[in-house]
């Protein structure tokens, strides 16, 4: 018996395959992680609270009274829109991507930048029946510091309660309007140009996106 006839592999084709395997792998993971935290579905509601934005311009719905009234529906779709991508760091299986190791927090954090990036291009695309208060650069820091809020409610509760995050946040937001309180801690408030206020919505998301990174949201299960 001899090995004269045992076929050998071309001196790349071993690498090539290696780097493959891997690549696939990522990919694969990368949409089991999309479909479990129902990303598309997240992104279907978005696109509607978009829409209900438009609506809302379009046909000057609450455009008289003061600035709670005029900011009113433009802030309950940044809230909705928040909340939405916020509660999207919760799967109904917990998180097995933990298998995968060093992944998972890239994922978590690649799903808040593109669903964020989302929610913000989306709001601003409904914002063209009309004009927004304060405009596109306050429905950013408006969105990302909203977002913030659910992310700390994600990491400190779970997932699944994440959209009580930006909700508690509208109402508070609501009464600093009717009280013209000017802390930038509630940044709607502020101006368009605030530094205060856009420095305060910044750090809550970084702070929020970076527990979640970490940490991931709270696991009942593994607690």
């Amino acid at each position: 018996m001899t090995a004269a006839g045992i076929r050998r592999p071309s001196p790349g084709a071993a690498p090539a395959q290696g780097l493959i395997r891997p690549a696939a792998g990522l990919l694969r993971t990368a949409w089991l992680y999309v479909l479990s935290r129902r990303i598309p579905a997240a992104l279907g509601l978005i696109v509607a609270t978009a829409a209900l934005l438009w609506a809302a311009m379009y046909w000057r719905w609450n455009i008289v009274g003061g600035a709670a009234a005029q900011q009113f529906i433009p802030l309950t779709t940044e809230a909705a829109a928040a909340a939405v991508i916020a509660t999207t760091t919760h799967g109904p299986f917990g998180e097995t991507e933990r298998a995968t190791g060093r992944w998972l927090p890239y994922l978590r954090l690649g799903m808040i930048v593109a669903l964020t990036a989302a929610g913000v291009g989306a709001l601003a695309a409904g914002a063209a029946g009309g004009h927004v208060p304060g405009g596109a650069l306050v429905m950013l820091r408006n969105v990302a510091g909203l977002t913030g809020t659910g992310l700390f409610v994600a990491a400190a509760i779970g997932g699944a309660f994440a959209w009580t995050g930006p909700l508690a946040y509208l109402i508070v937001t609501e009464g600093a309007f009717a009280g013209s309180w000017t802390t930038p801690w509630i940044w709607p408030t502020r101006p368009p140009h605030d530094l205060g206020g856009a420095l305060c919505a910044a750090g809550v998301l970084a702070a929020g996106t970076i527990l979640i990174t970490v940490r991931g949201e709270r696991d009942h299960a593994a607690s």
